[in-house]
């Protein structure tokens, strides 16, 4: 009797198991932050089509002192393409197709992970869609690879306890910063790196001061130097950190935590001192009490490549989010 009951068990289970849908193992994506595999012939990437490629996704990451490529490309030829070589995060596959095509693939290999699917069937017909969607592309690769930062630096959170007190928001801090002043309507962290700094800031300003005369950049410019030079001393009595005008800053719009936001990218110098590098900042709408909060990090790390850490301070700034 105990052998039926057993083996009627052991038919029901495997019924079970035939009966329920089948689910998808997938492995755990990797790679270093901005490293963009790029799958395609040897014959194409040596070519016009990858000379177009390199031009397009190895173009100068906006907002640096240096020429710096906004990702690091790995060309891989299509039957290399298999096993661990499909476990980068992110990734770009060009295609041989009857009909022009883009597809975006989400964790096709593994997981997080985006991928983008180029067909066509020439060199011409390739181009027309590297044109045509590129921007949205390459934003779409960034904000993964920011994600990826963002989900790093989740491990390991500091005490934001006096960045919701002072501004009714939180902020995903990694635990290597500090805080180097804490005043009323501004906050000052710093991480030390090798050779250098890392700084973010937050303060609010009348949305008046951004917003006169249409002027953004040139307003939001002005308050960041205001900023600077009552809050932000350079190494000598004298000296302060102020915008770089050597170089004109990027202006772009955006969302920060749903809300609108302006992004500037540029680089700083210090007054009266040998000193600069690259900033980046948001001015937030708050309509509730007619202001900007301004989130801002700017990196100091003297010859030497600066990307890694702008993504970082991007990630810190982009995971703010206001308290309800």
């Amino acid at each position: 009797m105990r052998k039926i009951t057993s083996l009627v068990a052991i038919i029901s289970l495997f019924i079970a198991c035939q009966n329920k849908p089948s689910q998808r193992i997938i492995a755990e994506s990797s790679g270093n932050l901005n490293e963009l595999n790029v799958i395609i012939e040897n014959e194409q990437w040596n070519g016009k089509l990858g000379e177009h490629i390199r031009d397009v996704f190895a173009a100068d990451f906006k907002g640096l002192p240096q020429q710096e490529p906004q990702f690091n490309l790995r060309q891989i030829p299509p039957e290399i393409f298999t096993g661990f070589a499909r476990k980068n995060r992110i990734f770009i596959k060009f295609e041989n197709t009857k009909q022009p095509q883009i597809q975006r693939l989400v964790d096709s290999f593994a997981q997080p992970q985006v991928g983008y699917l180029f067909g066509a069937n020439s060199a011409k017909a390739f181009d027309s869609l590297l044109k045509a969607n590129a921007d949205r592309v390459i934003n779409d690769l960034q904000a993964t690879e920011i994600k990826e930062r963002q989900r790093r630096i989740a491990k390991s959170l500091k005490d934001d306890q006096a960045i919701r007190d002072e501004f009714n928001i939180s902020l995903n801090l990694p635990t290597a910063y500090r805080y180097a002043k804490t005043e009323n309507n501004f906050i000052w962290l710093r991480k030390d790196i090798k050779h250098g700094s890392m700084e973010l800031t937050i303060y609010e300003v009348p949305a008046e001061s951004i917003e006169k005369d249409n002027n953004i950049l040139e307003n939001i410019i002005k308050v960041r130097d205001s900023i600077g030079q009552a809050k932000i001393p350079g190494p000598t009595e004298e000296s302060f950190m102020s915008t770089e005008k050597a170089y004109a800053p990027y202006l772009f719009e955006t969302k920060i935590d749903g809300k609108f936001a302006y992004e500037v990218k540029g680089t700083w110098e210090v007054k009266g001192f040998f000193m600069g590098g690259p900033f980046l900042t948001y001015a937030v709408k708050n309509k509730t009490d007619n202001t900007y909060l301004m989130l801002e990090g700017f990196v100091f790390k003297p010859s030497a490549s600066k990307r890694t850490q702008m993504i970082e301070v991007e990630a810190i700034l982009r995971s703010a989010q206001f308290i309800k």
